[in-house]
């Protein structure tokens, strides 16, 4: 068992986490705070309390998000935590079959392949409403499918399959890892990368053997599936290493799981010689505007050209907090009116695949006053580097009636590049 324990009597009890935890700010208990989350975890492992269903409620209700750990004046590592404890949650309770199908497919990217050409080409089927306002899927029993939810729409060739494994030649070589979102879903962040580079003047490896991250499947509590994916991918990264100067992530979570939670996993799971081999890929790791934004002579042309459009930047929980990253997308944004809404740096609400699922309600909760921020700023565009934040920002500013649009900070800086190429 993890030493639960060891965090707990760490935690001096001060508070200061309360008000910025996510779950704590649309349900107020004390149990479902990152302090209570603490001291319920060193009873769990002092045998004082019982992992039962209602202990099962309270950890997986956690978001994820990180704020307790950037406020904490131990910085105990309470999503961690949270995390380890899932893992034996998994164990006792298992895992439901639709989420077990879907990391099997994360693990299978033929079969993902496969599954997302068929959901294309089947998608008019799948989604028609009876009656009573449900899908098809819905019908089955995909709780992911609700009643009205606005959901990322589906590409008939994924990211990974439209382009081919490198684009272009050169000295200056990076790759790209798409992450999955961008990959079958949200095909033009990576096509707004790649014209970048491409005006930059790089090499592009876009490394066809890459599989997910596994962040999915960790902030569920299956480190099975963690464990592979992460081991598959750091064998692979490791033939290429050398050849490129960084890898870049267009995704904020993608980006933390492989440059901090892979090693931090492996660590926790006894295994020094693959977080050693992590903490050497992590090197190489970049969220792609912190990246970019070394790049003087791009940020002086994005400076260069004004459009008349009012944009507001979303922090992604796993940019700011976890790699410090929100300086960056901003300052690339230079070619539009950026204006900041209230609380830029409050979890929007995804909170992973349980979340999603099975606590849809506390998703649309922590969505509302996020949509609210957004649309109190006088926004056209809302920007975020991370695409499950697109997919929880763009259902609540939908379920708010807002007409705000979202677009990921790489679109918006690949718009700016070709605007100015136009005015030349």
């Amino acid at each position: 068992m993890f030493a639960f324990s060891q965090i707990s009597d760490a935690c001096i009890k001060c508070g200061k986490c309360i008000p910025s935890c996510t779950i704590h700010q649309v349900n107020p208990d004390e149990a479902t705070s990152p302090r209570g989350f603490i001291a319920l975890l060193g009873d769990y492992e002092r045998g004082k309390l019982p992992l039962d269903p209602s202990a099962k409620e309270i950890f997986e209700s956690c978001f994820l998000c990180t704020n307790c750990v950037e406020v904490c004046p131990n910085s105990l590592p309470t999503d961690m935590v949270i995390e380890e404890v899932r893992a034996e949650i998994a164990k006792r309770y298992g895992i439901a079959w639709y989420k077990r199908l879907f990391f099997w497919l994360l693990r299978h990217r033929w079969a993902m392949d496969l599954v997302n050409r068929l959901g294309y080409l089947l998608h008019p089927c799948l989604f028609k409403q009876d009656p009573q306002g449900r899908g098809l899927l819905a019908r089955i029993g995909l709780p992911l499918i609700k009643k009205g939810r606005l959901l990322p729409s589906l590409r008939a060739k994924s990211f990974l399959q439209r382009y081919p494994e490198r684009l272009g030649k050169g000295s200056k070589r990076v790759a790209i890892f798409i992450g999955c979102l961008a990959n079958y879903n949200y095909t033009q962040t990576g096509d707004a990368l790649v014209s970048i580079l491409q005006e930059l003047g790089y090499e592009i490896f876009i490394p066809k053997g890459q599989k997910c991250c596994g962040a999915p499947a960790y902030f569920t509590g299956d480190f099975a599936t963690v464990e592979a994916l992460a081991k598959e991918n750091i064998a692979y990264f490791e033939t290429f290493l050398d050849e490129v100067e960084a890898i870049l992530i267009p995704e904020a979570t993608c980006s933390a799981m492989i440059r901090h939670d892979w090693e931090v996993f492996f660590t926790n799971r006894g295994q020094p010689e693959w977080a050693q081999r992590a903490k050497r890929v992590a090197q190489k790791i970049f969220l792609a505007t912190e990246w970019l934004y070394r790049h003087e002579a791009l940020r002086e042309r994005l400076q260069e050209s004004q459009i008349p459009l009012k944009v507001t930047y979303h922090d992604p929980c796993h940019a700011r907090k976890v790699l410090g990253v929100w300086k960056e997308p901003r300052a690339l944004l230079a070619s539009y009116q950026l204006v900041e809404m209230a609380d830029p740096n409050r979890c929007c609400g995804f909170g992973g695949v349980t979340i999603q699922s099975e606590k849809f309600h506390l998703a649309q909760a922590a969505g509302r006053p996020k949509a609210a921020m957004i649309d109190g700023s006088g926004a056209q565009v809302v920007a975020a580097e991370c695409s499950a934040c697109r997919v929880q920002i763009g259902n609540a500013l939908y379920e708010a009636g807002s007409t705000v649009l979202f677009r990921h900070p790489l679109e918006l800086i690949a718009q700016a590049l070709s605007h100015q190429k136009k005015e030349e």
